[in-house]
């Protein structure tokens, strides 16, 4: 069970998987804790390498979640083969929630040349879009599991926080770690940091920036379906795209559980009190070295 997962009893995330990936010149990772811009960002790095498109029926068919197990009897070689057999004439992009050095980081330079797109959200408001996410998933998808729904759920935030989050170490290590473990190369070559709350804040120059990182040039044509199927307005009206409905054998998702309503600065809506704001941050400042590093996690802003 992953480190940067921390812990939580969730079977169907085994991060070892990415250890016996063969990686492809061309290859993009999407890197990413939970509930900070993960579909969206996947979404983005794929509609820049089609040229915009809407034909396509899950994101998760286009983007694989290479951490991920279908069903408990699924073996990892089945997983592997799939990503092998993904065509050879374009470029693969995958998604993970785990950090180096589980995800494995192969350097600027090195053969094959993959790059890592990495976004990070203030912690309070990925943690409070958390809870109901999680509440989400189907009664299928547990029993799937052989996983009670109590085991991962709660009636409300706070509850949740401490008998879900905090007793299991999900904070400390599926979110400042992977701030830790990630930003020492935030200025590698084939890294790019990115903030939830500047892509919010500047759609189409993110969406722009992350072409030029990944060395992709649409046309004049292409750039308007781009933006329109990268937005939050497109990708909430065609949610059924984005709820992972192909990548399992039964449903895992409830309808609405991925895009809801991706707002900056909306924790409290959801559940986050000041007293579990405090808690949080001194687990953050218990763990994280460096202050700007912590500051930028929460505030975003240019990268120090």
């Amino acid at each position: 069970m992953s480190e940067t997962i921390a812990s939580a009893p969730a079977f169907w995330i085994q991060p070892e998987i990415q250890q016996k990936i063969t990686w492809r010149d061309g290859d993009v990772v999407v890197s990413v804790p939970p509930k900070s811009g993960t579909t969206w960002t996947m979404n983005i790095v794929h509609q820049l390498f089609s040229g915009g498109t809407a034909d396509f029926r899950d994101i998760y068919e286009e983007v694989p979640w290479i951490e991920f197990v279908a069903r408990p009897d699924e073996p990892h070689q089945e997983i592997l083969d799939r990503l092998d057999a993904m065509p050879s004439d374009r470029r693969r992009a995958f998604k993970t929630h785990s950090a180096p050095p589980i995800l494995p980081y192969l350097p600027a330079g090195a053969k094959p040349d993959v790059k890592y797109v990495v976004v990070f959200r203030n912690p309070e408001e990925a943690l409070a879009s958390f809870w109901p996410f999680i509440a989400k998933h189907s009664d299928e998808w547990f029993d799937l599991w052989g996983m009670p729904r109590a085991g991962m759920t709660r009636p409300d935030f706070p509850s949740f926080y401490s008998e879900v989050i905090a007793e299991r170490g999900m904070h400390a290590n599926g979110f400042f770690g992977f701030l830790n473990s990630w930003w020492p190369l935030r200025r590698a070559a084939n890294v790019l940091f990115l903030h939830y709350s500047a892509m919010k804040a500047d759609h189409d120059g993110s969406v722009r920036k992350i072409a030029r990182f990944l060395e992709v040039e649409p046309s004049e044509e292409e750039w308007p379906r781009i933006l329109e199927y990268t937005s939050f307005a497109w990708m909430k009206a065609h949610e059924d795209k984005f709820e992972a409905t192909t990548a399992g054998d039964v449903p895992i998702l409830q309808r609405g559980a991925m895009i809801r309503k991706g707002q900056v600065g909306s924790a409290s809506a959801d559940g986050m009190t000041p007293e579990i704001a405090r808690d949080l941050r001194m687990v953050g400042e218990s763990l994280c070295s460096e202050p700007a590093a912590l500051d930028w996690f929460y505030e975003g802003g240019m990268v120090p």
